[in-house]
């Protein structure tokens, strides 16, 4: 293999791995790969957090609503003619038909407002994950005034399963005068956690018929949650649907709903990207200056490669080829360390963070195949373009001035 090699690979590794009269210079190139391989495992461990905080948001946000939501202004007085038409597109797997509004939850002298969700107890378990989410108790809508709060809400107000709350609604304004306050007792059944900080302190479920009441208004409502086969497909499948309802239905997806949360992480990913990258940027320039130092040392190496028939592009390749194996062996260095770190994050996971900022209470990371491709292809050009002045220089010493004062 190495007799095979060709003579100007042969001639580099000598250079890159032999010792060098001026110690300086192989200072700078291990400056050279410390900086990129810490600059490469910066972007690994980052933009891996940055993928895992934009996977665990998906699944979560996923997990506690509907892949497609619609509704109507006003309400839907139709519901079950409309879970028809919308189960006749291709690519539904289930529909439900939910109540939403706005309540306060009365324990004692401690009051919250919450989201008070209505919703079928069977139907609703085919389009969101609330019965995983279960923790204590049951998801048992159907019998008494039940309802179902989430963990941290229950914590808050010292509640357990069996406790009696009191839910109250406040009425319509008429004439700007309050014209009905309603208040239902209901009893604890299940108590909940989706690991969502906003939806496990500020969202309670009853059944929908209980809602309906709740609300005064026995026949509408609020809309119809639906389940998709590939959620990747919720546009293709949200354009069916609108064309099929048509005005004054409004169909809406997963992401329509979260659009500003995940063009803000998106945006965030690539800034970090830029940012990052930089630390490669300066750790090549180190190589830069390595390439010159190593040019000006072997000037009479060049010059007696010249004189016996190397060209200028042979030239070139040597001191590329050492250039770039010094952003290798940093991006291998880099690579290995970013993924061990990312790997040892996301078992122990000993960074915790303060779920009311930041939905979730520890540091994510998943670590994707295409992206530490990306990152390394990216250090390698980096490293790559680099290398092009100091060889270059090289290709052009002149045969007998190299060769003069020797």
């Amino acid at each position: 293999m190495v007799n095979n090699m060709p003579y100007e690979f042969k001639i580099a590794f000598k250079y890159l791995f032999s010792r060098s009269k001026e110690r300086f210079i192989s200072v700078i190139s291990l400056i050279s790969v410390v900086g990129i391989a810490t600059g490469v495992a910066a972007l690994i461990i980052v933009i891996g957090v940055m993928s895992g905080f934009d996977h665990e948001l998906r699944d979560r946000i996923i997990g506690t609503s509907s892949h497609i939501l619609v509704d109507k202004l006003g309400g839907l007085d139709d519901a079950a003619s409309v879970i028809e038409d919308i189960k006749g597109v291709d690519g539904v797997v289930a529909c439900a038909p939910f109540v939403s509004t706005q309540g306060l939850l009365l324990v004692q002298d401690q009051m919250a407002s919450v989201v008070v969700r209505g919703v079928d107890e069977d139907m609703e378990a085919q389009v969101a994950q609330v019965k995983q989410f279960i923790k204590q108790g049951t998801l048992d809508l159907k019998s008494g005034s039940n309802i179902i709060i989430g963990k941290i809400l229950a914590q808050k107000l010292l509640l357990e399963v069996g406790d009696q709350i009191s839910l109250i609604s406040a009425g319509k304004l008429n004439k700007n005068k309050l014209t009905k306050v309603r208040e239902n007792a209901f009893s604890v059944v299940g108590i909940f956690s989706s690991e969502m900080y906003d939806y496990d302190t500020g969202v309670v479920f009853i059944s929908l018929e209980k809602a309906k009441v709740f609300t005064d208004n026995p026949i509408l409502v609020s809309g119809i949650s639906v389940k998709i086969k590939n959620i990747d497909a919720a546009e293709a499948v949200k354009k069916q649907i609108q064309n099929k309802l048509g005005f004054p239905y409004f169909t809406r997806t997963w992401m329509d709903l979260n659009r500003n949360l995940f063009n803000a992480l998106k945006l965030e990913k690539t800034a970090m990207f830029v940012i990052l990258a930089l630390i490669v940027l300066v750790a090549s320039l180190n190589i830069v200056s390595t390439l010159i130092m190593l040019v000006m040392e072997k000037t009479k190496d060049i010059g007696i490669l010249r004189s016996i028939g190397a060209s200028a592009a042979s030239i070139k390749i040597i001191f590329t080829v050492v250039g770039l194996s010094v952003g290798l062996i940093g991006t291998i260095l880099g690579t290995l360390g970013g993924l061990f770190m990312a790997y040892i994050l996301k078992t122990y996971k000993f960074i915790s963070l303060p779920e009311d900022v930041y939905y979730i209470n520890t540091l994510p990371v998943k670590i994707q195949t295409t992206e530490v491709v990306y990152i390394t292809a990216a250090a390698m050009c980096i490293t790559l373009l680099a290398t092009f002045y100091p060889a270059y220089q090289a290709s052009r010493l002149n045969t007998v001035e190299a060769l003069r004062y020797e």
